[in-house]
């Protein structure tokens, strides 16, 4: 996508041409929220790189796949911080481990990354302990740098659990909207764009930084409770404070299949008639999250046929993958604007 593309110069809903957003980088190939993984992504292809945010106990903006740590870092080697080891509730369910609001950041800077996901990534173990935890700045610094005239890279931040941040003294709207506009990157066509679940820190976001601030796209789940978001009201009442709707590609999928049987405008027709954009999430390429017809061999780790996988949500109209491996996502791309000439 060049510059003069960016999704501030265009209707949303009628990108130039899809999107491809480097989920936390590309973690299919790198721990994931590492300075590698968001590097590589851009050098896959990637248009947006998508950190998620967390907040730490002096209220910095880090990026981190959850605000428990111990999946994706060494914490737990770290006899330090060993009390500091607790159980929590977080979306319903009792999490125990090590949590960013307990650390300041000057704490956290002392952690290594390490892979989420040993099992399914286990070449990526190697890059154990070589990176450290970046903060929301370093990673807008990150894209600015690698931009150019000709490409402008972006960074698509999601906002893990606002409402828990807030109940913890540390209210996170707040604290973005201040970093955006410390960084200059408060304007809708600046480096940023905002995704969140909670609706709530969306519309606050939108009242501290006006209609010309930072674009946004409203996050669907696949909860029933997801349902009246993606319905003809709900995509009109998201159209009032995003630009975006980011359903999950199984919703999309099940969407498509109603379509089939029914007629009905299935969910990418019906959020472009709200003039929002469609990301969909989250595709990645092991056998263990493809659907049987696109795995490949009998290996959970294995990738599959995971082109085959993009090139069938891009035919149904959606305008932005977000993505483990960037890779696949370019190379579908490229197959669907073939098949248009």
């Amino acid at each position: 996508m060049r510059a003069t593309e960016s999704l501030a110069s265009t209707p949303v809903a009628r990108l130039a041409r899809p999107v491809v957003i480097g989920h936390r980088g590309a973690p299919a190939y790198r721990p994931e929220h590492t300075a590698a993984s968001f590097e590589l992504a851009i050098d896959l292809g990637a248009d947006l790189i998508e950190p998620d945010v967390v907040v730490s106990r002096d209220g910095v903006l880090v990026v981190r796949h959850e605000n428990e740590l111990s999946l994706s870092t060494d914490v737990a080697e770290h006899p330090e911080f060993a009390d500091r080891r607790t159980a929590r509730v977080i979306g319903e369910e009792l999490c125990t481990g090590w949590f960013t609001e307990d650390f300041t950041y000057a704490e956290l800077r002392t952690l290594r990354a390490v892979e989420r996901m040993p099992a399914l990534r286990p070449t990526n173990t190697a890059y154990d302990g070589r990176f450290g935890i970046l903060t929301l700045a370093d990673v807008i610094e990150l894209a600015r740098c690698r931009s150019t005239a000709e490409r402008q890279v972006r960074v698509l931040a999601e906002l893990k659990h606002p409402e828990w941040a807030a109940a913890a003294g540390l209210p996170m709207g707040e604290l973005v909207a201040g970093d955006l506009g410390r960084l200059g990157a408060d304007t809708a066509d600046g480096t940023v764009m905002i995704q969140a679940f909670d609706a709530s820190v969306l519309r606050e976001l939108r009242a501290r930084l006006g209609d010309d601030g930072p674009q946004m796209a409203q996050l669907v789940g696949d909860a029933p409770a997801g349902d009246a978001l993606v319905s003809p009201s709900g995509l009109r009442e998201i159209s009032t404070y995003a630009q975006a709707v980011a359903p999950s590609r199984d919703r999309v999928l099940a969407s498509a299949a109603a379509h089939a049987l029914t007629g009905t405008p299935h969910l990418v027709h019906q959020a472009h008639a709200a003039e929002l954009a469609v990301f969909c999430w989250t595709l990645r390429a092991e056998n263990a999250f493809l659907p049987a017809h696109l795995r490949r061999g009998d290996a959970p780790e294995a990738h599959g046929d995971a082109v085959a996988d993009a090139v069938t949500l891009l035919n149904l109209g959606v305008d932005g993958l977000i993505t483990d491996s960037p890779d696949h996502a370019v190379r579908a791309r490229t197959a669907v604007s073939a098949q248009l000439v």
